[in-house]
């Protein structure tokens, strides 16, 4: 099977709460990580997609498709 990490949306947004990157992924339910710089959110946020991913297949469980892509600049 193809590696399609890269093609999931992921929503990167600071908290000040967390004083964090806060990174969501849409297509991926519970799918969630933060980082202290951007730079590292982006980076925990390919790691946790790439985990979910191997997660879900070692349990024989359907993975979500990608969705469109879509950059929100806040």
């Amino acid at each position: 099977m193809s590696n399609n990490y890269d093609h999931y949306t992921m929503v990167i947004q600071w908290s000040e709460e967390d004083n964090a990157y806060i990174v969501t992924v849409p297509e991926l339910p519970g799918c969630i990580t933060h980082g202290s710089t951007y730079e590292e959110a982006v980076s925990q946020g390919r790691d946790a997609i790439e985990s979910w991913i191997d997660a879900r297949r070692a349990s024989g469980r359907t993975i979500p498709a990608p969705g469109s892509r879509v950059l929100v600049v806040q």
